[in-house]
């Protein structure tokens, strides 16, 4: 037998997974005249809550006790990002530029090997 309280949480989870989709997360892509697709990323946060009690009655045939329970949730979205698909390839721009170190070092990686390389090409040439 299911208990009241699954209830209150199974229908609060229902309608969070409603609110959010993966549209949500990275939106609908919307095209401009240039022929550059623009898609938002998003950052989700959810909370959630739950709870309830039995109580008792004073009527002493009763063979389920009552239940009083409630629920609660909340999500907040959060845009962080444009991704920019373009002719001259694909660019994620932050809104916070600062926030982004490793992206940007990540970026910077195989310039900065290919320079290292052909140093040590040079190098070896003399």
């Amino acid at each position: 037998m299911e208990h009241p309280i699954e209830g209150v949480m199974t229908t609060a989870m229902e309608q969070l997974k409603e609110m959010v989709d993966v549209n949500t997360i990275i939106g609908d892509p919307v095209e401009t005249a240039d022929g550059s697709t623009i898609m938002t990323v998003s950052r989700v946060r959810f909370g959630f809550a739950a709870g309830g009690s039995d109580y008792q009655t004073t009527y002493e045939e009763v063979a389920e006790l009552p239940f009083g329970g409630g629920s609660g949730g909340g999500v907040s979205i959060t845009p962080v990002a444009f991704l920019i698909v373009g002719k001259d390839g694909i660019h994620l721009h932050h809104m916070n530029e600062g926030a982004h170190l490793l992206e940007k070092l990540m970026d910077m990686a195989p310039d900065t090997v290919s320079r290292i390389t052909d140093a040590f090409r040079q190098d070896q040439s003399y």
